[in-house]
């Protein structure tokens, strides 16, 4: 008799692990809090506008294809790769920074603010090449059963990348260039994944080699929620159930199982295995009263920046935006030194946009556009009050129309604004922080929550604050390493 596993939220890794389980024998059910599948990756449709509410552009497409090869399936939704990868605009400075894969092109945009960029360019991504490929099976697609087993594994990455571990990411684009915008660009990865690069290890600096040589940025044809739309056939013809609209508020255990999950009205839901698709930190917290776990242990973690989203259905084409953006001021280390502590909203926001229409037009009326703005701001623990977001939105706007020359502001045919305490109620994100866990030392590896309970041995995470990290590629990546726990652990033969 096949096993029967209950997961808990149906974002992607959730729904990556219901693929991969449920194409082996196991019995899946999905339980989700939203009216329809996705988690973070999901969709507004309002106005006659259709909008995706999260990601929408992502790196290491391969990660797809090995997710659907695994279970004999083609992938079913289209990638579009993005070239230019984004454009960067600065304030104060005249020209925009189109971003190419293409070194020799890439170079031009910055003739004139650093010489001999591309050998310097080239130099640069050889270390971040050296370092991906030499932690990606050693470290990141690898299960750690105890932090002894990850620091021997972290013995086997060759010991030329140690100095890496102790030097921050911006300190590493210091060896290489001389220009602040060359060094804001290309630490861009860091802060908009809810970092800082003055915080950040400069081991992700792999991240720049993964956009810039190894794979690049991709979306998908339609939007990103033909992700999610391409994935749910493929698990209902393996059998996966889904129960929408219910929310969890309570686990059950005893000994060294968990007995079940309790909904909002009463219903127990009860399985062999579950799978918790939630926070991995604060469900411990919060649901199993784990003290390592507790309200202010979390809030002594560090936590990635929350988002302050605006979705915008605009009246007329913008002539002067790309479909990736951002849009950032002229005081980069001062801002980024104050963003996480900071307990009002940023006079001068740093912020993305993503104009979807511009290659998808069917997400908005004939003659508009579809603007996705993103701001990282600090998370509830350092701003719990949001009542000014219509103050930053509308500077937000404001300041976008100035610089791309178009009068946004009075075209607007549809607006919605998510705040941080937004973010928190939809998705259960602890203090809205957007990404979950932030990937300092202390937080990645067998330091970071792990994939497997501690306790209970019927439990099992996967998502961003638990192995191997946040993103989509990589929480497609840790489905895989949770299959292969249950898979050695609970196997049906």
């Amino acid at each position: 008799m096949a096993k029967s596993v209950l997961i808990l939220g149906s974002g992607l890794g959730a729904l990556s692990t219901a693929l991969r389980l449920s194409d082996k024998g196991y019995a899946v059910k999905i339980v989700e809090k939203q009216s329809r599948a996705g988690g973070r990756l999901h969709i507004l449709e309002k106005d006659g506008y259709t909008f995706d509410v999260g990601p929408s552009f992502f790196s290491m497409s391969y990660e797809f294809k090995e997710l659907f090869e695994s279970v004999g399936e083609p992938i079913p939704f289209e990638l579009n790769e993005l070239n230019p990868l984004y454009t960067v605009n600065i304030a104060g400075q005249d020209r925009v920074f189109q971003m190419h894969k293409d070194l020799t092109k890439l170079a031009k945009e910055f003739e004139g603010i650093e010489d001999d960029f591309e050998a310097k360019a080239r130099g640069y991504l050889a270390g971040a090449k050296s370092i991906f490929h030499d932690t990606e099976y050693r470290v990141v697609k690898k299960n750690f059963d105890s932090i002894l087993h990850y620091l021997l594994g972290m013995a086997k990455v060759p010991i030329k990348h140690l100095p890496k571990m102790f030097r921050s990411f911006w300190a590493e684009l210091e060896r290489h260039f001389e220009s602040e915008e060359v060094k804001i660009i290309f630490s861009l990865v860091a802060f908009f994944l809810g970092a800082t690069p003055f915080n950040t290890p400069s081991v992700y600096n792999l991240l720049n080699y993964t956009e810039l040589q190894y794979d690049g940025y991709w979306n998908v044809k339609g939007g990103m929620y033909n992700i999610v739309k391409g994935m749910l056939p493929l698990l209902e013809a393996r059998g996966v159930q889904f129960q929408y609209n219910c929310e969890i508020v309570a686990a059950e255990y005893s000994g060294k199982k968990m007995t079940g999950l309790r909904d909002a009205a009463g219903n127990l839901h009860t399985a062999d295995l579950y799978v918790i698709n939630a926070d991995a930190a604060s469900f411990r917290g919060q649901f199993l009263g784990r003290k390592k776990f507790s309200e202010a242990k979390l809030d002594a973690m560090d936590w990635t920046l929350a988002p302050f989203t605006i979705y915008l259905g605009v009246k007329g084409k913008i002539p002067g935006i790309h479909h990736h953006n951002y849009f950032l001021g002229n005081n980069f280390r001062d801002y980024a030194d104050t963003i996480f502590r900071s307990s009002v909203a940023p006079e001068k926001p740093y912020y993305y946009v993503n104009v979807a229409s511009k290659s998808n037009p069917n997400c908005a009326p004939e003659g508009c556009e579809n603007l996705f703005i993103l701001c990282p701001v600090p998370d509830m623990r350092v701003k719990p009050d949001w009542s000014d977001a219509e103050t930053l939105a509308q500077g937000i706007i404001e300041d976008l129309g100035e610089r791309v020359g178009y009068d946004i502001a009075s075209n607007i045919e549809s607006k919605t604004i998510y705040t941080p305490v937004d973010w928190a109620s939809m998705f259960n994100l602890y203090r809205g922080s957007g990404l979950g866990l932030a990937h300092g030392m202390n937080q990645i590896g067998a330091f970071r929550p792990a994939n497997k309970d501690e306790e209970l041995n019927n439990v099992y995470y996967v998502g961003a604050s638990t192995v191997p990290g946040t993103g989509l590629p990589i929480v497609v990546i840790g489905s895989r390493l949770v299959t292969e726990r249950i898979q050695d652990e609970h196997s049906i033969v």
